[in-house]
């Protein structure tokens, strides 16, 4: 350094600082050096931590920092002393922060060291072994450590000299240095004032908005004072709102950078996670939207995300069990099941939320009926129990809740084990719960309703008794504001209602009804529970009702009816049992409310099969209910003994084929729909479209999560289909549009002939003719009641097999005592209705619909097997007309409408002689009765053959797809126990009845079904008529040939001939296939086989519909 000393300058460059560590621990958003040389303080600003790509700070430690400054050097000041400093207002005000490194040194101690790169003996504040800030964070004259910011805005105030985006600027620095500061002081017990702390800093928030470059850090400052003010006064509002901000701040805090490790460490976000999932369960709407917060801050693989996932599925369940929302129960169900999964085998919590999630299955079956969420809650419940043996804490929680599990199992199986057990389950809690336990009264509510059951089952005295002491003593445990309260007075209420039934102690009966009427002022008028005190207090007035003969009883038990089965917020399997009940007891008491009440089932079966995805599922949803298949009959029965058979045909439409019209509504035709409106007609075909891709697929998933997920999808989807079809009513000319039809739309059935509709019911047996213009007619059976009919079918049964292995010349003398049966006590009286009232004319076509044990009986048979006085003989039914079936009026209605359109025929015929091994004998007739059809097929048609190892379950799909007329010969088989897996058998796979219905082929004109029990019905369902004929009809054929019991090759054949024969008679004239001859060219080919054929194989094959 050439010049006098003092001439001499020195430059100054400090490169960079090494593992500088901030005493407080916040984050700086800025390193600043400041040098005091001759006594003259300088700082150097705008010096950044650097980036995380530059090799940033890490955490709270800086670890490069970079500065330079030039002094002049003088001999008169003994030394030069540097100060590096965290500040937490970069770019903005200096004289503020923390010092964390310091270096001292005289001038020659400086000088001496020449040019070389100078590493000074730093030293951390931080090393102080008590931990001491710096005086100035310390100092009680707080206001001196944010002496630049309030200088600047005092400055603004008098002067107004600076601009006010400085001063607001400015202000915000001085607010959070300040607050800053006294947190320091709050943290060290210097001050107790945490509130004004607080409110400081959320003031300088409200001054750094949203897109402020300070805004994160404001927004975590917030969050650290809520979380200290928290962690002091454990007020709810302040970890809640910190969660709210941690939510706002994470996202704005990049991977890697200071602010965001900090923030998301365990003194940030992570305690106030903790703090959240240590907070009581809240249902409401802003409760479980803070849940919903809190679960983002816990993404997958974060630590605290099972007790986040937990938290939220409680919250969940709580709001449903207020509110009855099945999207709240799904998502409960859903985020359990994560929650589970993401627990280690052992974990300490894994009980607890087993337990939950079962709890939450449970209510879905109760909610949905679905017998699989049962089932599983069982299972969890047992492993609960296995993870919390004798002389365990917490045992008496899954005892008790495996007994309300098996409760639920015993209603629906009615196995005596289960409700024993159950019982002895709650004995052994109640052991583990002495008096003064908080739960005692939870399990003693529930071990009377269990004896409450047993009771029904068994009818013991004393486990009435008991239940009612139990639930008395229950009760005297609850604070008049428990939460539960209201189903223990339900649940005495029903217990003394039954006593009174066996005692008629009037003080019982009050007592009972009192208690009601109790239980409902406690709940919310859409309270789910209401339905249990409505079904109660239904029991007591109609218990009164039948020992008093008052009357106002009746009355005010079937408005309780009414109320029960219309509770919106209860799930549809128990409102359908209140309304089967109320239906049943209306007919009983000769009320005028059976039919509303049948109505009201139909409505609610409607509802309930259709939040079932698949069509399987909706089987097992309709046939869960007792006595549910005979509701459609019972409620036509209920309207033509009123006098009113239009409606009579409207409900017996509406109960039977259900399963067809739900699935139907997916393809209804919509062409004048699109000239009306090509926007809604094109949204409805769209969702149509989704929803029954979601069905079939599924069916496919066993996997319960993905099941469920499913289930929510498709259940949304339905939300968004019905929505379409309710504004679709909205347009004038479509108010009806898949509405239950009205008479006057199913009278486009009868447009070529008459329809009977043959209603068997146990309280009437009757027939409606439906004609093809006019009001119906009722025919009246007196003679037959509902058991001779079921007797007459099981004899059909027997006699059809007994005829199976007879010779061919044998009289088949039992069938025709039944023949003659049916023709004098059924077909009679409706033949003189058709001749005498209708005037119809003989040769004219019938449809008959048939319902309940009408459908196992061979109606189109009935003959009277007698000879007149001259020796002719008495004409039987056939003789008389060309007699059809069809399984409902909508169906033969949509396969008339569908017969406007046609193509060009094209015939394949289709059969498996060899079926795979276990499927079946050899059919040795199969591929000459395929030869023959095919001759039989005009040349104008398109013909094809599929058999042998090309007659496969793809191949046949594939077939009937692309041709109009099938004619399939092969092993049928009927399944009983699951009528869509009734299937004919093909070389590989069963072609199933579900496959067919799956399909949608509007072209398709004609099928003959040369198999057995193609046409039998499901007697399970209160739609008999699932069958495989039925099937292909509505996938689109018009026309089906099909069979009710076995049918023997050998002689088939004839038939088979004979009716091709008679089909195609004509067609040398250059006349056109026509699907609607087949019931004629059935009616003459029975006829023309008389003597080749025997009776049982004459009567096996029936037409179905147009």
């Amino acid at each position: 350094m050439p010049g006098s000393l003092e001439s001499r300058y020195i430059r100054l460059e400090v490169i960079s600082g090494k593992n500088l560590q901030v005493p407080s621990w916040r984050i700086p958003a800025g390193i600043y050096i400041s040098t005091n040389a001759d006594s003259r303080r300088c700082w150097k600003s705008a010096i950044s931590v650097l980036s995380s790509d530059e090799s940033a700070a890490v955490g709270r430690h800086c670890d490069s920092v970079k500065s330079m400054d030039t002094f002049p050097s003088s001999h008169a000041s003994p030394a030069l002393s540097v100060e590096i400093w965290a500040s937490y207002e970069a770019g903005r005000m200096l004289g503020s922060g923390e010092v964390i490194g310091k270096l001292q040194m005289s001038w020659d101690e400086l000088l001496d060291h020449g040019d070389e790169p100078f590493s000074p003996p730093l030293y951390n504040t931080c090393d102080n072994q008590d931990g001491a800030l710096s005086d100035s964070l310390v100092d009680c004259e707080i206001a001196r450590d944010t002496d630049a910011g309030h200088a600047q805005f005092a400055a603004y105030v008098t002067s107004k000299t600076t601009s006010v985006r400085s001063a607001i600027l400015d202000h915000a620095t001085a607010l959070t240095n300040l607050a800053y500061a006294r947190l320091q002081g709050y943290i060290r017990k210097d001050l107790q004032d945490i509130d004004t702390t607080t409110s400081l800093f959320r003031e300088a928030l409200a001054l750094r908005p949203q897109g402020h470059p300070d805004h994160p850090l404001s927004l975590y400052n917030l969050t650290e004072a809520l979380a200290w003010r928290h962690k002091k006064k454990s007020t709810a509002a302040d970890i809640l709102e910190a969660a709210r901000l941690y939510h706002e701040l994470l996202p704005l805090c990049p991977e890697g950078t200071c602010l965001r490790s900090v923030a998301a460490g365990a003194n940030g976000a992570d305690y106030v996670i903790n703090g959240c999932n240590n907070l009581p369960i809240d249902a409401s709407d802003g409760g479980i939207h803070l849940r919903r917060v809190v679960l983002e801050l816990c993404p997958l693989g974060h630590q605290h995300r099972p007790r986040a996932l937990y938290k939220l599925s409680r919250s969940l369940y709580a709001r449903f069990t207020q509110c009855g929302s099945i999207d709240d129960l799904d998502e409960s169900i859903r985020l359990g099941r994560e929650a589970v999964s993401l627990l280690s085998e052992g974990h300490p919590d894994c009980s607890g939320y087993m337990n939950d999630l079962a709890l939450s299955l449970a209510s879905r079956f109760d909610h949905q009926g679905k017998p699989n969420d049962l089932d599983e809650a069982i299972s969890l419940y047992e492993e609960v129990l296995r993870m919390r043996p004798v002389g365990h804490k917490y045992r008496d929680i899954p005892l008790d809740n495996l007994g309300r599990a098996l409760v639920r199992r015993f209603n629906r199986c009615k196995d005596i084990d289960d409700i024993t057990r159950a019982i002895s389950l709650y004995r052994e809690a109640l052991t583990l719960l002495p008096p003064g336990h908080p739960h005692r009264d939870i399990t003693l509510n529930n071990l009377g309703l269990a004896l409450y059951t047993r009771y029904n089952k068994l009818h013991v005295i004393e486990d009435l008794n008991e239940a009612i002491d139990r639930y008395r003593e229950s009760l005297r445990l609850k604070r008049h504001d428990h939460p539960g309260r209201h189903l223990t007075l339900s649940g005495l209420s029903a217990s003394l209602c039954s006593r009174f039934t066996q005692t008629r102690e009037n003080e019982d009966i009050e007592e009972a009804i009192n208690l009601c009427r109790e239980s409902l002022v406690a709940l919310s008028s859409l309270h789910p529970d209401r339905w249990f005190s409505y079904t109660w207090l239904k029991g007591a007035y109609l218990a009164r009702y039948r020992i008093l003969h008052d009357p106002a009883d009746l009355s005010l038990a079937i408005e309780n009816f009414r109320l029960a089965s219309g509770h919106p917020t209860q799930g549809f399997p128990r409102r359908i049992r209140q309304a089967i009940g109320w239906a049943r007891q209306a007919e009983v008491y000769q009320h005028e409310s059976a039919l509303e009440a049948y109505q009201m089932c139909f409505e609610l079966f409607d509802s309930h099969v259709m939040t079932r995805s698949s069509i399987i599922s909706r089987r097992e949803a309709a046939t869960a209910f007792r006595g549910a298949q005979l509701l459609p009959v019972d409620a036509a029965s209920c309207a033509i003994r009123r006098d009113n058979l239009r409606q009579a045909v409207e409900l017996v439409e509406q109960g039977r084929g259900q399963q067809w019209s739900l699935a139907s509504r997916l393809k209804t035709p919509v062409e004048d729909l699109e000239s009306a409106n090509p926007n809604l007609a094109h949204n409805y075909l769209e969702l149509s479209k989704r929803v029954s891709n979601a069905a079939q697929s599924s069916a496919t998933i066993t996997d319960r999560a993905a099941a469920d997920r499913a289930a929510t999808k498709y259940r949304k989807l339905m939300e968004q289909w019905e929505a379409a079809v309710a504004e679709i009513r909205n347009l004038q000319a479509f108010s009806r549009f898949l509405l239950p039809p009205s008479y006057e739309d199913l009278q486009a059935a009868a447009r070529q002939g008459p329809v009977i509709i043959l209603i068997a019911s146990q309280y009437s047996c009757s027939a409606i003719i439906v004609p093809t213009s006019g009001e119906p007619s009722h025919v009246p059976l007196p003679s037959v009641t509902l058991i001779d009919l079921n007797n007459l079918k099981e004899r059909f049964a027997r006699a059809i097999r007994h005829a199976s292995i007879m010779g061919p010349k044998v009289p088949r003398n039992d069938l025709i005592v039944l023949l003659r049966t049916v023709w004098k006590e059924i077909m009679l009286p409706i033949v003189n209705v058709l001749e005498h009232v209708l005037e119809l004319k003989h040769g004219s076509r019938i449809w008959l619909c048939p319902t309940a044990a009408f459908t196992s009986i061979p109606l189109h048979a009935a003959h009277p097997f007698q000879t007149n006085a001259d020796r002719s003989k008495e004409p039987c039914l056939e003789d008389l007309y060309i007699c059809s079936y069809t399984p409902t009026l909508s169906a033969l209605v949509r396969s008339r409408q569908m017969m406007k359109k046609r193509v060009a025929p094209s015939f394949v015929t289709i059969g498996q002689s060899q079926p795979g091994a276990g499927k079946g004998k050899a059919l040795l007739t199969v591929d000459s009765e395929l030869e023959l059809v095919r001759k039989l097929v005009p040349a104008m048609a398109n013909r094809t053959t599929i058999s042998g190892d090309a007659a496969t379950r793809a191949g046949a799909l594939e077939a009937l797809e692309e041709n109009t007329w099938v004619h399939l010969a092969c092993h049928g088989k009927q399944d009983s126990t699951q009528p869509y897996n009734s299937h004919f058998v093909m070389r590989d796979e069963h072609l199933t009845l579900l496959d067919i219905m799956e399909k949608h082929i509007p072209h398709a004109e004609f099928a003959f079904l040369s198999a057995c029990h193609t046409a039998v019905g499901d007697k399970e369902t209160p739609d008999e008529v699932i069958h495989l004929a039925a099937g292909l009809q509505f996938s689109g054929f018009k026309s089906v040939i099909g069979t009710l019991w076995e049918v023997d090759d050998a002689v088939a054949k004839h038939v088979v001939k004979a009716f091709y024969e008679n089909l195609f008679a004509d067609m040398e004239d250059g006349r056109v296939m026509d699907c609607t001859k087949a019931a004629w060219a059935l009616n003459r080919a029975t006829h023309t086989v008389k003597t080749k054929v025997p009776l049982e194989q004459r009567m096996v094959f029936i037409h179905i519909g147009v």
